[in-house]
C-alpha cells in the first residue's frame, strides 16, 4: 500500500487503486463469489426476480462508484464495495445476454473479449499507459472501472462456457482457473510483463470465484456441496470485511506524502 500511495495526480489526487497483495486477490475472488451468490439470493430465494434484482444492483453500482470517484485517494472499503456491486452487475450483463437473449456463451465471450481490448486500445491512446499504480486522475479512473466492469463480464461468460457449455464442473473449473493463475504468477515472476500478466490474472479471478461460489453453494446433486447461498455468502462477507478492515488500518498507519509535503 505504501509505494501506490506515494503516486501524486496533478490535483493533488493519490493513486485510487489499492497494491496488489496476496489481501488484493484474496478480497478480489471473494468479492466475486459474493456477487455471483447474492444475486442468485435476491433474485432467486427472496423472490424479488431478475428485473428487480438488475435494477437494484445497478442503482447500488451507480451511488458507490458517485462515491468512489469523489474520493481523492484510496478508501478500501468503498473501493471493494464498488467492486463486489461491480461483480453482480458484470455477471448480470452476462446472465441476461445468455438467459434472457438466447445468446451463445461463445459470442458472449468473444464480444466481451472485444469490448474489453477495445478498452484498454483507448485508455492506452489517450493516457499512454495502462498502470494500476498511476489512477491518479479522474479519467484514467472512469477508464480503470470501465476495464473492470468487461473483466467481471467477460470473466462470467468465459467461466460459463468452460463449466457448463464444455463441461468441466465446478471442481475442475476452480483446479484449472487456479491452475492458470498460478501460472501467470509464474510468468510474472520470470519477468513477463506486469500490465498485462496482472490483467489477464483479474479476468480470471472471475470464473475462478464463481466456480468456488457455485461449488460450496449449489447442491450435492448439481456437483456442489450443498452449503447453500445464504452461508456462502455470508462466510465469504465475513472475510471480506476482516480483510477490508485490516486493509484500512493499515491505510491509516501509512504516512499521507500530501500532508507531509504540506507541512515540511
Amino acid at each position: 500500500m505504501v509505494k501506490d500511495l506515494a503516486v501524486i495526480g496533478p490535483k493533488g489526487m493519490l493513486n485510487k487503486v489499492p497494491e496488489v497483495t496476496l489481501a488484493f486477490w484474496i478480497i478480489k475472488i471473494m468479492s466475486t463469489t459474493v456477487g455471483e451468490t447474492g444475486a442468485d439470493y435476491l433474485a432467486v430465494h427472496v423472490g424479488l426476480g431478475t428485473t428487480v434484482t438488475d435494477a437494484i444492483m445497478a442503482s447500488l453500482l451507480l451511488a458507490a462508484l458517485l462515491v468512489q470517484l469523489r474520493k481523492r485517494r484510496y478508501v478500501p472499503w468503498i473501493y471493494w464495495l464498488t467492486v463486489v456491486l461491480v461483480s453482480v452487475v458484470g455477471t448480470q450483463i452476462t446472465d441476461a445476454l445468455t438467459d434472457r437473449l438466447g445468446v451463445s456463451l461463445y459470442v458472449s465471450t468473444a464480444v466481451f473479449a472485444a469490448t474489453l481490448g477495445a478498452t484498454f486500445v483507448i485508455w492506452y491512446a489517450i493516457e499512454r499507459t495502462l498502470s494500476i499504480h498511476t489512477i491518479v486522475t479522474t479519467r484514467r479512473e472512469l477508464f480503470y472501472w470501465a476495464a473492470i466492469l468487461f473483466t467481471f463480464a467477460l470473466g462470467t461468460a468465459a467461466g460459463d462456457l468452460a463449466t457448463e457449455a464444455l463441461g468441466l464442473g465446478f471442481t475442475l473449473g476452480v483446479v484449472v482457473c487456479g491452475a492458470l493463475i498460478a501460472a501467470i504468477a509464474i510468468a510474472y515472476y520470470l519477468g513477463a510483463n506486469a500490465v498485462l500478466t496482472f490483467w489477464l490474472a483479474y479476468i480470471l479471478t472471475r470464473p475462478l470465484g464463481a466456480s468456488l461460489g457455485d461449488l460450496l453453494s449449489q447442491a450435492r446433486d448439481y456437483g456442489g456441496l450443498g452449503l447453500g447461498t445464504i452461508y456462502t455468502s455470508l462466510g465469504f462477507l465475513t472475510v471480506i470485511i476482516g480483510l477490508v478492515a485490516f486493509v484500512s488500518v493499515q491505510d491509516r498507519d501509512t504516512p499521507n506524502p500530501v500532508l507531509a509535503k504540506e507541512k515540511a
